[in-house]
């Protein structure tokens, strides 16, 4: 009888249930659950509805159940950065304010007054990003200091929801170096940093690894639910999770984690905290096995989605590939890394704004558009990729795209001519696959992770683009 394992990854626009067993050698994927997520106001900011996400949790465990497939293990992946706090009877103090949320806008400067740019990079290796979970702590701090004095709980959103499900807190390895405040030399979070920003260090629980059991559900779940199963911890961020499914057998190649952001980069035993990496903008996020992604944060998909939407969903991502495909000769480029283009009122006017001030053609059509966007990333691409070689000292001529851009083969072909790298993609349900490989991995189903990653390769392969053509590779 199959040993099921269950993914549970909840991405900015929708969250899955995907079981996962091994069937002769091979790793087999089925979705039994899934459901929209998206941002909505609250008061004024842009939050998560956590009670809709935690209802949809439980209703995909309850299908596990009527579907008698019941699992070992589960695991839950989320976005980063984001969290909550509690208070001492474990009340949520704050909603969950998302990313796009503009509280943060200037905490920038106000964190500089206690700690320099090039200081804050040397200890933690994180990339500046006005999103990230150190300037909405400042915001917290600046406009509401009596939520932080509180505090007894600081929980990142998969946290909070492994939380509701034990009842035991536990930080995680990959989604807490997100925060900007773990030290990237200890894997620790940096309590000299937190004293200096006046954040309460005893609200940070301890940071586990990838792998560990986080507990077993609450009793009054397994009524609910019909089942007990162990909650393991994967690799929280939905991005360590989509690197770990990588099907590479080397560290010689780049990886793109391609989905709403695109995530370029490569796997490192050790951080590079160095003046250059900061002058780059490259990150040093935590990966599995406490290795380090070194990798860049890219604006990804997330512009050719809200074009998508604001042209009322009626041209599936194929057709607009397809339209901007026909259009490939339209000139424009923008870069796609803009702060204009993290949460513009309309993409659309945002593009055409921008390509009217750098006194390029202003698209109009949908396939014009969508040629600039996928042109742009395509060419953003190819500078990380460069900017990598010329940090590492290292030539790399294989990339790894994986994740659902993996399924945009126009794009891909675009990334092969710009990198002059044989890319090749997928598989698309990376996030989800990485999460059971660490649950896999746990329950020693796997001895290595080259072992694991070489399942990933025999049970959903891979497609190649030179620049000129695509074909399908049966073996690395």
């Amino acid at each position: 009888m199959a040993s099921y394992y269950l993914a549970v990854d909840i991405g900015a626009s929708s969250g899955r249930h995907i079981l996962g067993h091994m069937e002769n050698g091979r790793l087999v994927l089925e979705e039994v659950w899934r459901f929209e997520n998206g941002m909505t106001e609250q008061d004024g900011q842009l939050c998560w509805n956590l009670e809709h996400l935690w209802e949809n949790i439980i209703e995909g465990l309850k299908q596990c159940s009527r579907l008698g497939k019941i699992p070992k293990s589960m695991g839950i992946d989320t976005w980063a950065v984001d969290f909550v706090l509690l208070d001492e009877r474990n009340r949520l103090l704050t909603p969950a304010v998302g990313y796009r949320d503009h509280r943060t806008e200037g905490m920038d400067r106000e964190v500089a007054k206690k700690i320099s740019q090039k200081q804050l990079y040397a200890r933690t290796g994180i990339q500046k990003q006005i999103f990230n979970t150190i300037y909405q702590l400042m915001a917290i701090k600046k406009t509401q200091p009596k939520l932080l004095e509180r505090a007894k709980a600081f929980l990142m959103i998969p946290e909070y929801f492994n939380f509701l499900l034990t009842g035991n807190k536990i930080a995680e390895y990959t989604n807490a170096t997100t925060t900007q405040l773990v030290r990237a030399e200890t894997g620790t979070w940096d309590t000299e940093l937190l004293e200096l920003l006046g954040y309460p260090a005893p609200m940070f629980l301890p940071i586990a690894m990838p792998g560990q059991t986080v507990g077993h559900l609450r009793p009054e779940l397994q009524a609910q639910i019909g089942f007990d199963c162990a909650v393991v911890l994967p690799a929280t961020h939905d991005t360590g999770s989509a690197v770990l499914a990588v099907p590479a057998r080397s560290d010689d190649c780049i990886y793109i984690s391609s989905g709403t952001w695109s995530l370029i980069g490569i796997e490192r035993s050790a951080a590079d905290c160095s003046p250059a990496s900061m002058a780059a903008n490259f990150t040093n996020e935590g990966g599995y096995g406490r290795r380090f992604r070194y990798l860049k944060n890219i604006m990804g998909l997330w512009m050719i989605q809200s074009v998508r939407h604001e042209l009322g969903d009626r041209y599936s991502f194929s057709d607009l590939c397809d339209m901007a495909c026909a259009h490939g000769d339209f000139s424009s480029r923008v870069d796609v890394n803009d702060p204009r283009f993290l949460s513009p009122e309309n993409m659309t006017r945002a593009i055409q704004e921008a390509c009217r001030e750098s006194g390029q053609p202003v698209p109009n059509t949908p396939g014009e558009l969508a040629a600039v966007i996928y042109q742009s990333l395509a060419d953003s691409y190819g500078t990380a990729v460069r900017e990598i070689e010329a940090l590492t000292g290292r030539r790399f001529t294989k990339i790894h795209i994986v994740g659902g851009g993996s399924n945009a083969d126009y794009l891909n072909a675009l990334t092969a001519k710009a990198t002059g790298c044989t890319v090749c993609a997928g598989p698309a349900e990376a996030t989800a696959i990485g999460n059971l490989l660490a649950q896999l991995l746990s329950d020693g189903c796997f001895a290595t992770l080259l072992e694991a990653r070489s399942c990933v390769f025999d049970s959903f392969g891979v497609r190649t683009f030179d620049g000129q053509s695509e074909k399908e590779e049966n073996r690395l």
